[in-house]
């Protein structure tokens, strides 16, 4: 018989049921009521103490030029906003009311575009809504204006009285609109590239988000950092900031004055192929030239008579020409297949029999398409085919959105092989002048660029290397293209004719009388899509593409104007741009051996300030003196040594490294000049006061102490 005694056991555990059952019951009503009547309440305790995870912008990388300068650097702007519930749990709901027509006042004095009345009615409608994130002001402001809100009554109390702000980075161009489409923008609203060396080297500037979060503690808010952002890295460009002035200035000139729409201007290294300047403007419905669209790397236009160097090459180059060649232009009209071929000056008779070298001093049409017409039409594809070894079709690959490569066309056959299907009797003469086929001015610039290289092609550089912290971790060498382009006799042909369009033909207004100059003028007529070339009024593309020194060639440069209606020339027009960016470049190069300053008079020993030491030692070399340094190697890369110079018993000079500050520890900058002490500091992201001349006695942040937002540092100078 079984022991368990179900009449005693069992009541036990209906009881043990019973009393589960019932706190079962109590917990879920619980529950519920904390999920309806009491929601309210706990939201508002788990928003007092929750911890939200935010993101850490990083500090965006900046842009140089060649020699170090800043063209883009980020500053930071404000939203300023004010939460009036916090006003309200903190009890200033008092304080407000008394102070809040001195806020308004204050608010109307630093943005005059609203009045105090208008900004007092904004305000009173935030507070009237409780709204924890009321905006002030629709735009983001700078850290000046920033400063004065902030020191508005109430305002002044900062978070604990509700008045909070978001920080932003906002991008500056150092020279405002100078190379604005090649460095790029930014979407202000965004944070996000929007074209130029910003869009295509985000990845290198833009750095890497971290993380925080806000926790209270003792009843105050406190931000807490999870992950630190990885600031981005700055990007030196080639572009040198006096040339793309000089070359902004000499092409504005020319384009106000002949009233275009459009120009172009690019300046190349020639060893190098690093792109020195490039302008890209438009005339705006003001009236106005601004950099709209990058036409330099874009712009798919029939290249015309600058094209016809490329021609001439290739015939010489396979062997069916030579200079000695003739050829017959007549009265300046030449039937070509049912169509008019005609020179510039058909009216006056045209130019008769030319030379091989004078059809390109001359730029006759009618004598490039019969040299071209008589030795390729049966064969149109091997003429294609030394286009295409000229480089002229090359993918360069640049770096800049929207850049697309040339569009030369290949002869096709039919399956048959008998009949060509995309080709006309008249393709061949007409692409022979520049028509028929569509190349980017950077594209051309960069055969010439070839030309006077002896026949190797640089591709465009227009990023030298990547630094962080002043450290270079990347390097992007020149790239060689093709080897070579043409056959050295033909090379050494072309750039002797080159040269003699500039001195004997209609190149003489991009001439020199200082220096030998080398290129060739080009003016075609812009088709109007379905319209053809004389819809409405005639567009023309002016050019001018060539080298300077001819004899010892340093720098390529083209020149692209759009205008409607005549006058029109290349040489004439885009060949006076030409002549002053030539001109301009070889005057900055014109520099005196500093050693020749010094007479009998001169201080033995200058003085010298501390800062960067390459630059001091630099000019101590040159002027006879062999100062005393702390370290080996060239330092050709411009790469800063930051440090202290010592004269020693007014004979010698030791300059001397100083420790590397970290990027949150200010820098010791006594005895630097204004330019070194206010680059260090601004670098670290701390404004910079100046206070008299001379050298730094005094910084109001001493050296070593920790770096905070908003930090201003005075520096005084003796």
């Amino acid at each position: 018989m079984s022991k368990f005694d179900y009449k005693k056991v069992m009541p036990r555990y209906s009881f043990i049921a019973i009393v589960m059952t019932l706190l079962a019951i109590a917990v879920i009503g619980k529950t519920l009521y904390i999920m309806t009547v009491k929601r309210d309440f706990w939201l508002q305790v788990a928003d007092r103490v929750k911890a939200d995870n935010k993101p850490i912008p990083p500090a965006r990388g900046n842009i140089l030029s060649c020699d170090g300068q800043l063209l883009a650097s980020s500053l930071p702007e404000y939203r300023i906003y004010m939460d009036f519930r916090t006003l309200k749990r903190a009890k200033k709901d008092t304080l407000w009311a008394e102070k809040l027509d001195s806020i308004c006042m204050g608010l109307n004095a630093i943005f005059p575009e609203k009045s105090a009345e208008e900004f007092k009615k904004r305000l009173e409608e935030g507070q009237k809504k409780n709204n924890a994130h009321w905006l002030m002001w629709p735009k983001r402001i700078n850290y000046s204006t920033f400063s004065e809100v902030r020191r508005l009554p109430v305002f002044v109390l900062g978070k604990s009285a509700g008045f909070h702000f978001e920080e932003f980075n906002a991008r500056k161009q150092a020279y405002g609109s100078l190379a604005e489409r090649t460095i790029g923008k930014m979407y202000g609203a965004k944070d996000t590239a929007q074209c130029g060396l910003e869009l295509s080297c985000d990845s290198i500037l833009r750095g890497t988000k971290g993380t925080k979060h806000r926790r209270k503690v003792l009843n105050k808010f406190l931000d807490i950092t999870d992950v630190p952002p990885t600031d981005g890295a700055d990007i030196v460009t080639t572009i040198d900031v006096g040339m793309q002035d000089l070359a902004e200035r000499a092409l504005l000139k020319e384009l106000k004055l002949i009233n275009a729409s459009v120009g172009v201007a690019i300046v190349m290294e020639v060893n190098t192929g690093d792109v020195k300047a490039i302008v890209n403007m438009d005339k705006c419905s003001d009236g106005e030239y601004k950099e709209i669209k990058n036409h330099a790397v874009s712009d798919l236009l029939e290249p015309g008579s600058v094209f016809k160097t490329a021609s001439i090459m290739v015939a010489l180059d396979a062997g069916v020409v030579d200079t000695t060649y003739h050829v017959d232009t007549t009265g300046g009209i030449w039937p070509m297949y049912g169509r008019e071929m005609k020179d510039h000056n058909w009216r006056s008779g045209g130019y008769r029999v030319l030379t091989l070298p004078q059809t390109l001093m001359f730029s006759s049409n009618i004598g490039i398409s019969r040299i071209i017409d008589d030795h390729f039409k049966t064969r149109p594809e091997e003429y294609v085919k030394g286009i295409h070894r000229l480089g002229l079709a090359d993918d360069l690959h640049l770096p800049i959105v929207g850049y697309s490569p040339a569009k030369i066309r290949m002869p096709k056959k039919d399956k048959r092989g008998k009949q060509y299907i995309n080709w006309a009797k008249t393709t061949l003469p007409w692409m022979s002048i520049g028509y028929e086929t569509q190349v980017p001015p950077i594209s051309t610039l960069t055969f010439y660029n070839a030309i006077a290289n002896n026949g190797k092609m640089m591709r465009p550089r227009f990023v030298k290397e990547v630094r962080k912290d002043g450290q270079k971790i990347a390097e992007f060498p020149p790239v060689v293209q093709r080897e070579s382009i043409c056959k050295p006799k033909t090379l050494g042909e072309i750039q002797t004719i080159l040269e003699h369009v500039v001195s004997q033909g209609l190149g003489k207004k991009a001439g020199s009388p200082s220096f030998l100059v080398a290129g060739k003028t080009g003016t075609a007529q812009i088709s109007q899509g379905k319209g053809g070339y004389k819809s409405g009024a005639v567009k023309y593309l002016l050019s001018f593409a060539g080298f300077f020194p001819a004899d010892n060639p340093r720098y390529s440069c083209i020149v692209c104007i759009q205008k409607t209606g005549l006058p029109a020339s290349g040489g004439g027009m885009s060949g006076v741009v030409f002549h002053e960016i030539a001109e301009g470049i070889m005057a900055q190069s014109l520099k005196f051996e500093a050693k020749d300053a010094r007479d009998s008079t001169s201080i033995l020993v200058p003085q010298v300030k501390n800062g960067n030491l390459i630059a001091a030692d630099y000019v101590l070399t040159h002027l006879g003196f062999s100062p005393r340094t702390d370290w080996s190697g060239s330092y050709a890369d411009g790469n800063p040594i930051w440090g202290k110079a010592v004269t020693e018993h007014n004979k010698e000079i030791e300059l001397t490294r100083q420790p590397a500050y970290a990027k949150n520890i200010m820098p010791d900058v006594s005895g630097m000049g204004a330019r070194d002490a206010v680059y260090i500091i601004e670098s670290r992201g701390v404004r910079v006061k100046i206070k008299g001349r001379g050298k730094v006695v005094e910084q109001s942040i001493p050296a070593g102490k920790p770096i905070k937002k908003g930090m201003l540092c005075t520096l005084r100078f003796a």
